[in-house]
């Protein structure tokens, strides 16, 4: 087996390392994502096993090529990903671009039927997981710092794989679905001011509570700017391009508006999804927004295949062994506090059973936030390295896991409402 890929080594392939990143991702994403849809399992999980397979960590090439990913045969620079850093800015496009389009699918009256039972719920549901699992870290053995950079992280639900996993599942449209996403755009604000307060506690080992007054001040007015005179400006503007009836210069003042949107979302000190999503909801306002929906479709199926795919290609599943008991314990205590904790702010806000249930097992995913919050740690020297790998574990998991307790917790419900209506 080695002499044969010693023998593909020696031909000369030119190739440009990101066009050979696209095209590897793009070839291998369509085969794997083609297999998981004739098996019926959803697609992000293809993507995931895609990126985990041609990732330059992956043990798969390690243990085929002759010296590993790394050595002088040439061949990892035909099959493996050469260039993360590259990959990883398109992945950013593909977050938001995402959720611009489920912007377009939540209108500002669903927004506001959400508002205070959505910021309620997550603010329960994310400090309790936040508490508990910095104290079961402690008293485990972990240091202080490491607990807490590590609850940070398994309390922010992924919004990007959440919304993927519900899109793919066809349930955008349900009830459960509004109040998921309200309570993932608090999450996400409040994901900003814990990585701000972190940085300030892992620099002086204080938290600087003007940060977290100006950052929540800055995202209420951001979105309350954009419901009120946004929306009485952005969506007759945009009905006007579309009066042209050109859909090339539909879509391109769409995307402007959602990239535009997103750099100032960021520029004000919040995450760049929060502005893309918001750019979407003022879409919905106008009376081409499906039009507008389906023209930017296309093009967020393509970025947010390289955005999975790169994060199964950052994960190195090589020392899976290493921390894969810690990694599930950690992973079931959030998944179990978050569940609880959502439950108990259903109940609090009368959400109903089934609404509150559904919700509750649809923010079991970890990902980006969490990603972000250990590298923030680890690159200040703050934390212990191994907390990232383990995350990654844990992100991967979790996204995996969660369409199946989504169909176990669907098939609940049907069950329990026929016994009643017997």
């Amino acid at each position: 087996m080695q002499e044969f890929f010693l023998q593909i080594s020696t031909v000369e392939l030119p190739k440009e390392d990101f066009i050979g990143d696209l095209a590897i991702i793009m070839i291998l994403a369509a085969i794997v994502t083609l297999a998981f849809f004739k098996i019926r399992q959803p697609i992000i999980i293809g993507y995931l096993f895609a990126g985990m397979l041609i990732g330059p960590l992956s043990p798969l090439w390690v243990s085929f090529l002759p010296g590993g990913i790394g050595s002088s045969s040439g061949l990892e620079n035909i099959i493996a990903l050469s260039d993360l850093k590259i990959l990883n800015v398109f992945a950013d496009i593909g977050i938001v671009l995402l959720l611009f389009v489920i912007g377009i699918e939540f209108p500002i009256a669903k927004i506001k039927s959400i508002g205070k039972v959505a910021i309620g719920m997550a603010t329960i549901e994310l400090f309790l997981a936040l508490g508990i699992i910095l104290f079961i870290g402690v008293s485990v053995g972990l240091n202080f710092m490491d607990s807490l950079f590590l609850a940070a992280a398994l309390s922010i639900s992924s919004t990007a794989i959440i919304i993927k996993i519900l899109e793919d599942m066809g349930k955008t449209k349900k009830e459960s679905t509004v109040l998921v996403l309200g309570i993932l755009i608090v999450e996400d604000i409040i994901a900003v001011i814990l990585i701000a307060s972190l940085q300030s506690v892992a620099l002086v080992n204080s938290v600087s509570y003007e940060n977290i007054i100006i950052i929540s001040g800055v995202a209420a007015a951001l979105i309350v700017g954009t419901l009120t005179v946004g929306a009485k400006i952005i969506p007759k503007l945009i009905d006007r391009v579309a009066n042209t009836g050109h859909h090339e210069i539909l879509l391109i003042s769409v995307l402007g508006l959602c990239f535009g949107y997103a750099l100032f979302s960021n520029l004000v000190g919040l995450s760049v999804g929060i502005g893309a999503f918001l750019a979407g909801v003022l879409v919905a306002e106008s009376k081409s927004s499906e039009v507008s929906k389906v023209l930017a479709s296309p093009i967020k199926d393509m970025f947010v295949a390289i955005f999975f795919v790169s994060v199964g290609a950052l994960m190195d599943i090589s020392q899976l062994q290493n921390y894969i008991l810690i990694a599930l314990v950690f992973m079931a205590i959030a998944i179990l506090v978050k569940f609880g904790g959502t439950l108990f702010g259903g109940f609090l806000f009368r959400q109903g059973l089934n609404k509150t249930l559904r919700s509750s097992l649809a923010l079991s995913p970890r990902g980006e936030f969490s990603i972000v919050i250990v590298k923030v740690g680890v690159d200040m020297g703050a934390v212990s390295a191994f907390l990232f790998p383990m995350i990654g574990i844990i992100s991967i998991i979790t996204a995996f896991i969660t369409p199946f307790m989504i169909k176990t917790g669907d098939k609940t419900i049907l069950k329990n409402s026929t016994e009643h209506e017997l």
